[in-house]
């Protein structure tokens, strides 16, 4: 036996052995003879075939028992059928069983053969050193020949096996590792001894494909045209391959996806998607892999699991492709729609490609692959360029040539990757157009660089790429077509000689007239106009036609169907050799949404202006009140025993004038009333509502109520006498006499004592703000002063930040009351200068000094 060639995985030599089984008439149960080798199961495994569990046997009479009745007609009949289709069945089990036994006896018989070669030995002393190799690893003679061909060969197949042993350890797949080898092995003998592409489905669905759960398998054939024929299918019922048999170009398949994209295509679930078996599985998985050689593909292997398809591991994964690339050779070496590659001198669609292109008037070139040792596509041959041919670096067609396209283009693979779109229509087939492709070439090491529009198609082995340089004329006349429908501008030309009047599409549009009534001259403008610009068209006329100088005018053009139309036309006047006045030439455009705009634009302007005023005026009178009753500036109050000193900072922005409002004054029974009080909201109403308040709490203080009664009447005057003000305060009575303080609070900020150069906010005493209920109790407690202390009053404008909380404002605040001054005008000076508000509110900050010796 000689030995075995190898090639790529593919082994040239196989040992072939066609079981035919013959049928025994005798009623005896048929068994089935043991093969030489052990044949391979649908799971994959090398096993034992065991009897068909179908067969009809016909027992014998037991001795001492009568015979049974004659059987009648009909069951005569029933009996027949059913020992038919048993004999059926049982054939059917062998035929298969043979074929299995047939394509493991080949790999034996491979091993074999390698075996003589490498061991330089007869076939006898081949077979028994395989039979005792196989015992003494206490595997079967099967797995033993698979891993023999795998050493030998080193192709894809056996980097699967070992990659698929390698990760065994970690992954523990439910087969044996040595398993895969013995299943691709088998699938590919099996492929290489059938006859046609249906076989080789059949062989890839039983050997490989079964233990990894698939159900069915298609085998598709690519053609030139970027059809898709069924070759092969296996899995699938008779009819649906029927209705799939052809699948002409543009039909979105999953063979196609996968054709289309070069890649493999992964589907967890075939869904909506058209495919051969989508309505037997329609929520399987789905796997599309192109089958191809050399670079070319020739067509797709589809896969399909009854079940959701998880992601796979990258060892079944490469299985996959390695039953692809067995697909590929497959339908390399068998008869398929597009041809087998041959050398481009022979080949008819080259001479066919040639005359083509020679009757076209745009430029074109014949390109045939260049293929490698390999059969890998590694460039492009110019094999014609035809008589409209211009190479952009000036070179003649003769010397192009024969020469490879990436030597003579190099440039070609970039920016606008031109030799990607033809590599893809090589390997699918289908025709590519391509828009404004940028084609660079080398001119003395300076790039030149051409725009033009590519299509590239495919004949047989051949190329056909046509280019169109794209003309600047051309393009710059459809960028102004485009830029005056855009911007609705219509052209004129009038040619005074003549009386000839040219107007373009736009132009009819914009006046309303069809084109069978004519243009209408630029003298009778006025006449379709709006009579209130009758005055303005004549200057323009005068200036165009009397003074020959450019100029334009706004009108409102008055149009047969009723529309008005705001139109601006610009025209010049066109002056022969001996100046005089020869055409006009000019634009017309609509500027109906522009002029509506300004109008728009214009009422905008004055409503914001009225609004501005109306608003300054009101902050100003707010401003006035504000200031006239509590202006910013107040000299110190002197009662006896006291300092008093005011501060008012009013807001930045007059459009945030607030309610803050403070007050200190002697009353009737010679007590201080003091009180500080914030409105909330800004403007006018928080204004008002502040001298509300403040005049309220002036007359109730006259009853000599009490700080936490004040505070009670005056929430009911808030609640009830108002517009729904709201408002916080702290009120304070001192008694000169007993240098006494009682306090009482409505939701403000706690006093501030400073005794000592010590500075501590008074306890707080409960109290809600005024207005929010109709009633409302308050708290009131007392402080006992002393000769040197400063009392605080403020509103939150004072302390309020819009990043910092509160208890720790109060903190800086207690701090720069601490600082040591020389008097109590500088105490508040100081204590405004490093407030660090930032709320942009008012501040009203009271300050009270306890002096020593009562004042006369």
């Amino acid at each position: 036996m000689s030995a075995p060639e190898q090639s790529g995985g593919r082994f040239g030599s196989h040992l072939h052995e066609d079981a035919s089984p013959t049928s025994d008439a005798s009623p005896a149960p048929h068994r089935q003879p043991a093969p030489a080798t052990l044949p391979m199961h649908p799971g994959g495994d090398a096993a034992d075939v065991l009897p068909s569990s179908t067969e009809a046997t016909v027992p014998a009479p037991r001795p001492g028992h009568a015979p049974t009745p004659t059987p009648t007609a009909h069951q005569d009949s029933a009996a027949t059928v059913g020992r038919l289709a048993a004999t059926v069945e049982r054939l059917r089990a062998e035929v298969q069983a043979a074929r299995a036994a047939v394509d493991g006896r080949a790999l034996v018989e491979l091993a074999k053969g390698i075996m003589i070669e490498r061991l330089h030995c007869g076939p006898a002393q081949a077979a028994r050193q395989l039979t005792e190799l196989a015992e003494q690893a206490d595997i079967s003679e099967l797995e033993l020949a698979a891993d023999i061909i795998n050493e030998a060969a080193r192709d894809q197949v056996a980097q699967v096996a070992a990659d698929f042993v390698q990760r065994a350890t970690t992954s523990a797949p439910q087969d044996g590792s040595a398993s895969v080898a013995v299943r691709l092995r088998t699938a590919e003998s099996a492929a290489l001894a059938a006859d046609d592409t249906q076989a080789v489905a059949q062989s890839l669905l039983q050997h490989a494909l079964a233990p990894l759960d698939a159900v069915a398998v298609a085998v598709w054939t690519a053609g030139r045209d970027g059809s898709l024929a069924l070759s092969g299918h296996a899995g699938f019922t008779r009819e649906e391959a029927d209705r799939w048999r052809y699948v002409p170009p543009g039909v979105a398949t999953v063979a196609r996806q996968a054709l289309t994209s070069r890649r493999t295509v992964h589907l967890e679930t075939v869904g909506t998607l058209p495919s051969i078996g989508q309505s037997g599985c329609p929520q399987g998985g789905r796997i599309a892999i192109c089958a191809g050689t050399g670079g070319r593909i020739h067509g797709v292997l589809e896969i399909c699991w009854p079940h959701p398809l998880p992601p796979l591991p990258q060892a079944v994964e490469r299985q996959l492709e390695a039953l692809a690339e067995l697909c590929g050779h497959t339908l390399e070496s068998r008869p398929a729609p597009s041809p087998s590659p041959h050398s481009p001198g022979d080949d008819p669609a080259a001479a066919e490609l040639v005359d083509l292109s020679d009757a076209l008037h745009d430029p074109a070139l014949v390109l045939t692959p260049h293929l490698d040792t390999d059969g890998n596509l590694i460039d492009f041959r110019i094999h014609h360029a035809n008589l409209h041919f211009q190479d952009p670096a000036g070179r003649p067609r003769s010397s192009l040539n024969g020469t490879l396209l990436l030597e003579t283009y190099p440039l070609s693979v970039g920016a606008g990757d031109l030799y990607h779109h033809l590599e893809r229509v090589y390997a699918t087939g289908e025709p590519l157009p391509v828009r404004r492709t940028a084609l660079t070439t080398l001119v003395d090491e300076v790039p030149l660089q051409v725009v033009a529009d590519i299509s590239v198609s495919r004949l047989g082995n051949c190329l056909l790429m046509i280019w169109r340089v794209e003309d600047e004329t051309a393009r710059l006349a459809s960028l102004l077509q485009h830029a005056q429908r855009l911007g609705r501008i219509g052209g004129f030309e009038e040619d005074l000689t003549t009386g000839e009047i040219t107007w373009n599409s736009t132009l009819y549009a914009l006046h309303g007239r069809p084109l069978s009534e004519g243009p209408v001259a630029l003298k009778d403008l006025a006449a379709h106009a709006h009579r209130d610009d009758a005055n303005a068209i004549g200057r323009f006329l005068r200036t165009v036609l009397l003074h020959r100088r450019s100029a334009n005018v706004a009108f409102r053009l008055q149009r047969a169907d009723g529309v008005t139309r705001h139109i601006r036309i610009v025209a010049e006047p066109v002056l022969d050799s001996e100046g005089h006045l020869w055409r006009l030439r000019g634009a017309y455009q609509d500027i109906s949404a522009q002029h509506w705009t300004e109008v728009a634009l214009a009422a905008t302007r004055d409503q914001l202006a009225q609004t501005a005023q109306e608003a300054a005026e009101r902050n100003r009178l707010t401003l006035q009140l504000q200031h006239a009753i509590m202006p910013p500036t107040h000299g110190p109050l002197q009662v006896r025993g006291l300092q008093v000193a005011v501060r008012y900072r009013p807001a930045e922005s007059e459009a945030l004038v607030g309610g803050d409002w403070y007050d200190a004054v002697v009353l009737p029974s010679e007590q201080v009333l003091l009180c500080v009080g914030d409105i909330a909201g800004h403007g006018i109403d928080a204004a008002t509502g502040m001298v509300v308040l403040r005049n309220a709490l002036r007359g109730l203080a006259m009853t000599g109520a009490g700080p936490a009664q004040l505070l009670s009447w005056l929430n009911n005057v808030a609640h009830h006498l108002t517009d729904q003000v709201t408002a916080t305060a702290v009120c304070a009575l001192y008694d000169p006499a007993t240098r006494i303080l009682r306090w009482a609070r409505a939701g403000h900020l706690p006093p501030v004592l400073v005794r000592t150069d010590q500075a501590s906010a008074l306890p707080l005493t409960g109290g809600l703000l005024l207005g929010a209920l109709p009633e409302a109790d308050y708290e009131e407690d007392e402080v006992q002063l002393q000769p040197g202390d400063t009392l605080l009053m403020y509103t939150d404008g004072l302390v309020e930040r819009r990043d910092t909380a509160m208890h720790e404002s109060l903190t800086q605040l207690l701090t720069n009351a601490q600082t040591p001054v020389d008097s109590l005008d500088q105490r508040l000076d100081h204590l405004l200068t490093y407030s660090k508000s930032d709320t942009d509110d008012d501040t009203c900050l009271i300050g009270i000094e306890v002096l020593t010796e009562p004042l006369d």
